[in-house]
């Protein structure tokens, strides 16, 4: 018999794909999302509840009306500045919220949650790549709620028995193949959308913060992960904590770095247009590098990324990017 499983946060931009994803699979898929930052347009199921995870005695609800057997879990606010100027916003809804989903979960008992974690739980890297042994020191506000988050869960395994996965993934990017979804965010803060808008004459020019890194070309490298191996993560390692009954934790990423000026220069090669560029001072905070040791995925969840060209990736952006639905 097919599972029913609640995806919180499934109105937006990693939370869809993966409830797509999960549908093609032949779940039997439950969006649950207040829409603050999520797109009704990006729910592809007609189970959608609009529902804040405040709201316990409504979330309760949820749970008894559908029966539901598991949880993904995405419903997060996700910017590290504003986490570091908003804190409150941010221990409020990512770490309290999502108790009230946790014990929610136990008092229908439900015990196997996915749950979307970060590769900032690590804070700044110690040496690269990062593999899930590397001490976990977040350094905003936006890290410190999803490795206290990971903290709650392993006292809700041991004194309720429940099996979680925690998906530190780096830098979630491109969009559906079909074109039928893709990333949509207000405000935009990921590099690849951002350059695209700046090709598109949406934007002016994009800034390069920093061009005097110890990289190759002097910008900052990171892991660049397509949305869609983001998603079909999430289904296996669902699987695999059933089937298992045992907790995971694991680094989604491609395990290949891509530099700022290496985005750009694909960038042009994929949509054959210029990127008007301007160079800023480093932010505070951005280490040189990040990318992921993703061994452990792929032996755990035999799990193998399909985009690991970045152009790839840049052009399923691109076409989302110009025929866009919302």
């Amino acid at each position: 018999m097919k599972k029913t499983l609640l995806v919180a946060g499934g109105a937006g931009y990693i939370g869809s794909h993966t409830t797509k994803h999960l549908l093609q699979q032949g779940y039997d898929v439950v969006v649950l999302d207040n829409l603050v930052y999520g797109h009704q347009e990006a729910v592809l199921t007609e189970k959608f509840e609009k529902v804040d995870l405040k709201d316990k005695e409504n979330l309760d609800k949820v749970f008894k009306k559908y029966n539901i057997d598991a949880v993904i879990h995405f419903a997060a606010y996700t910017y590290v500045g504003e986490s570091v100027t908003s804190p409150s916003k941010y221990y409020w809804n990512n770490v309290v919220n999502t108790l009230n989903l946790l014990d929610t979960m136990r008092e229908n008992d439900v015990k196997h949650i996915v749950f979307s974690s970060t590769c900032a739980t690590y804070g700044n890297p110690k040496y690269m790549p990062l593999d899930e042994k590397h001490s976990q020191q977040p350094i905003n506000p936006y890290g410190k709620t999803k490795f206290m988050m990971e903290q709650i869960m392993e006292d809700y395994e041991n004194a309720y028995g429940f099996k979680y996965a925690a998906l530190r993934y780096f830098n979630a990017a491109g969009a559906d193949k079909d074109g039928q979804l893709g990333e949509s965010h207000n405000p935009e803060t990921h590099l690849i959308p951002l350059v695209l808008k700046t090709i598109k004459g949406e934007r002016d020019n994009i800034t390069v913060f920093g061009t005097d890194y110890d990289t190759p070309d002097g910008t900052c490298i990171r892991d660049y992960i397509h949305v869609e191996d983001l998603a079909n993560a999430h289904r296996l390692a669902l699987e695999k904590i059933i089937s298992d009954n045992k907790t995971v934790k694991l680094n989604l990423g491609t395990g290949i770095g891509t530099s700022v000026k290496e985005i750009i220069d694909a960038s042009e090669r994929v949509t054959g247009k210029k990127v008007s560029v301007k160079y800023g001072e480093r932010r505070a905070g951005d280490p040189s590098q990040l990318f992921a040791a993703n061994d452990e995925a792929k032996r755990v969840l035999n799990w193998i990324p399909k985009y690991t060209k970045i152009e790839d990736i840049i052009e399923t952006a691109w076409n989302w990017e110009i025929n866009k639905k919302f």
